[in-house]
């Protein structure tokens, strides 16, 4: 893995301190105890039960050492600031005006994105193009049917 940084904010620092614990201490115990239940059971060529345990064991190692990697590269985004002159940064809440509609956007690290919950990557075009905008400013997206012009109507 590069040594890029990964942003994230506070909660999604959680969640990923949260799943690493989840699977070193919950999971990764219990698939060890079916190895070893597995293994006691005999022929070892033709057991599922053991090469299904040993595939998912081999899975979360691989997931366990994925998450310690991310967590040394970490960097937090500060919470934003009223003082912070209304400068869309990562962190920021945006409110948009597009076509005449009002979205809300937060612009969060990469490994956070989730359009389902409006968290947008400042890696995204649309992340791109607001990252260092204020209020009254517009951004303009190219998108698949055409330039989109989204209008800054807040930053928190």
């Amino acid at each position: 893995m590069d040594s890029k940084k990964i942003y994230l904010t506070k909660e999604g620092l959680a969640e990923l301190k949260k799943e690493h614990e989840q699977l070193t201490k919950v999971r990764r115990p219990d698939v060890l105890t079916r190895v070893s239940e597995a293994r006691n059971l005999g022929d070892l060529s033709e057991n599922a039960e053991y090469t299904a345990a040993r595939d998912e064991l081999s899975f979360i190692d691989g997931r366990i050492d994925e998450l310690e990697e991310l967590l040394k590269q970490v960097t937090l985004i500060a919470e934003p600031s009223k003082s912070s002159n209304h400068v869309i940064k990562l962190g920021s809440t945006v409110k948009l005006n597009v076509k005449d509609k009002h979205e809300t956007f937060t612009v969060v690290g990469e490994w956070e994105a989730d359009p389902k919950e409006k968290k947008i990557s400042h890696e995204s075009p649309l992340g791109k193009a607001l990252i260092g905008k204020r209020v009254g400013e517009k951004a303009e997206v190219e998108a698949p049917a055409g330039k989109v012009i989204y209008t800054i109507v807040s930053v928190e």
